[in-house]
């Protein structure tokens, strides 16, 4: 099994659609759960090509929607992994939306991803750790970990005064 570290940008996924008439909602706005739908498939492939292995959705959080996508816009994802743990990844999401009737492109939304590697036995197997090159790559990985102390307490997998990361924001020794 290769675990040899990689860099961020070697899981880098970006993903095109276009807006059409069966994934809007009443008011003519791409539907949320299309968009996730996209985002899924976009953030696993990140996190397929970091750990050459399948991967499955663990968690999905921080799903933020700042702007709507309207219909006949085209949607640009995103996905990157920032951080990988033992069998874990969390991947990053950036999602925009493209007017090209009026020539323009704004940031709709940005979430965090987990997925999990699995052996040919569908059991969790061992990620490579991620090599990062630039000060975001940096602020993503450093983040990753509080992120996961969140999701794991919310979860019920970890005890919050297990969560040594977090702590440290608000205890002061």
């Amino acid at each position: 099994m290769n675990v040899e570290p990689r860099k961020a940008t070697d899981s880098l996924v970006v993903m095109t659609e276009l807006v059409l008439p069966n994934d809007t909602n009443l008011f003519g706005n791409l539907m949320g759960g299309r968009l996730m739908y996209w985002m899924d498939i976009a953030a696993a492939l990140a996190a397929g090509k970091h750990c050459n292995a399948p991967v499955v959705t663990a968690s999905v959080d921080n799903i933020s929607f700042e702007a709507p996508i309207k219909l006949g816009n085209v949607v640009h994802i995103e996905a990157k992994v920032t951080r990988a743990f033992n069998s874990s990844m969390e991947v990053h999401l950036n999602v925009w939306g493209e007017d090209y009737t009026h020539q323009y492109k704004y940031k709709s939304n940005e979430a965090y991803y987990t997925f999990v590697a699995l052996d040919p036995n569908r059991k969790p197997r061992q990620v490579p750790p991620v090599i990062i090159e630039t000060e975001e790559e940096n602020k993503l990985y450093e983040g990753a970990l509080r992120r996961r102390q969140i999701r794991l307490i919310l979860g019920g997998k970890m005890k919050p005064n297990d969560a040594a990361e977090l702590k440290a924001l608000f205890v002061k020794d």
